[in-house]
């Protein structure tokens, strides 16, 4: 029986068990998918003895990606590049490996948000609030799907300027006062920040310089409809919520663990909306 799991420390909260569990339903797979909750000082030991405990691999979350990147045997180029781990695999020869799937699952998501033509809708133009862990995921996302210019915006500019090394070419960084005058020349529009997530205070961003042609998308998905993507809605703009990102960066995992590449339905997704509101 093969098996995986997601670890952080808290983890009762990760709805990874209900996305996998079901893909593992699915497709009549013999394996388990389990929560572990590891305190930040045993997570090397738990690294290091993954493979006597019969693990197949994982997912990691907050608080050990940047530990994990550390910990690895090696790393995928975009993993290299992000400077974080969120999912570990071993190969042929039993090292561990680690990536980073939240670029290609954000990218994933617009693609079937948004139809995989949305680069060129979008005039290859994308401004990116934040620049935490999750603002360079999405970044190396956008310039691995070739976007031509890449803004990013962050209370703290120096911050954001971290993220230009990325690629001086195409990112540039954005003091967070001259958002307003940034909007008119921006295709899509992305939160990568933790305002308008339940509990943390709005965006306040009039949305009304942006093009009649752009695209919003915010990573939040609690609640699933941000004021965010509410005004984008009001305004007539192609709207791209928080959660599809989760289900999608799922996928590359469960394909190494598993041998099986699952797909992310409609069912799938309402699964998870049904637990969203559950709570």
């Amino acid at each position: 029986m093969t098996k995986a799991f997601v670890v952080g420390y808290p983890i009762a909260h990760s709805r990874s068990p209900l996305i996998h569990g079901h893909w593992l339903a699915e497709h009549g797979i013999a394996g388990t998918y389990e929560r572990i909750d590891v305190a930040p000082e045993r997570f090397p030991e738990f690294l290091r003895t993954l493979r006597e405990k019969g693990f197949a691999g994982g997912n990691v979350t907050i608080p050990h990606k940047e530990a994990a990147f550390r910990l690895v045997d090696a790393l995928t180029p975009r993993a290299e590049k992000i400077g974080a781990v969120n999912t570990v695999f071993f190969d042929a020869d039993g090292r561990l490996w680690g990536d980073n799937t939240d670029a290609p699952g954000f990218i994933a998501h617009l693609d079937q948000s948004l139809g995989a033509d949305w680069p060129e809708r979008t005039g290859g133009t994308a401004l990116v609030l934040g620049a935490g862990g999750a603002a360079r995921a999405i970044v190396v996302g956008l310039l691995d799907r070739g976007l031509a210019r890449i803004r990013v915006a962050n209370r703290t500019h120096a911050r954001a300027e971290a993220l230009v090394a990325l690629d001086p070419r195409r990112v540039a960084a954005l003091d967070w006062a001259d958002l307003p005058a940034a909007l008119s020349g921006t295709g899509l529009l992305v939160n990568t920040t933790s305002l308008g997530m339940t509990g943390h205070g709005a965006l306040d961003l009039d949305l009304t310089p942006l093009p009649a042609t752009a695209s919003v998308a915010d990573i939040v998905y609690v609640p699933l409809e941000t004021p965010l993507l509410a005004a984008a809605r009001a305004r007539g703009l192609a709207a791209v919520d928080g959660l599809g990102m989760l289900l999608h960066q799922a996928v590359p995992g469960f394909s190494k663990w598993f041998g099986v590449e699952p797909r992310v339905t409609p069912a799938l997704r309402d699964r998870l909306v049904a637990d969203l509101v559950g709570r």
